[in-house]
């Protein structure tokens, strides 16, 4: 196994104003990649809302964030579901 993939990595990342300290094994770079991104969703989401507290901006990002990604999960599915099914129609 790779041996610093198994390290335990501890990275700052600010996000909407706040420093967040996250442990894990990712690379750095990587952690601070998702960082940025999740303070890019909650600024936008955040300026469409002036009133919104932090907690509801991150709240509405995190829904945003699940639905997008159950979006990606059926595409995927689906996408899996015809490769087998072309698969299957290859072999038979």
């Amino acid at each position: 196994m790779n041996a610093k993939k198994n390290a335990l990595n501890k990275v700052t990342v600010n996000i909407y104003n706040e420093d967040y300290i996250v442990k894990g094994n990712e690379d750095p770079e990587y952690i601070h990649m998702l960082g940025s991104y999740v303070d890019r969703r909650m600024r936008m989401i955040g300026q469409r809302n002036h009133n919104l507290s932090t907690t509801k901006v991150a709240v509405l990002t995190a829904l945003n964030l699940a639905d997008e990604l159950n979006k990606l999960q059926e595409d995927y599915d689906q996408m899996i579901k015809a490769l087998e099914e072309e698969k299957k129609n290859r072999q038979g």
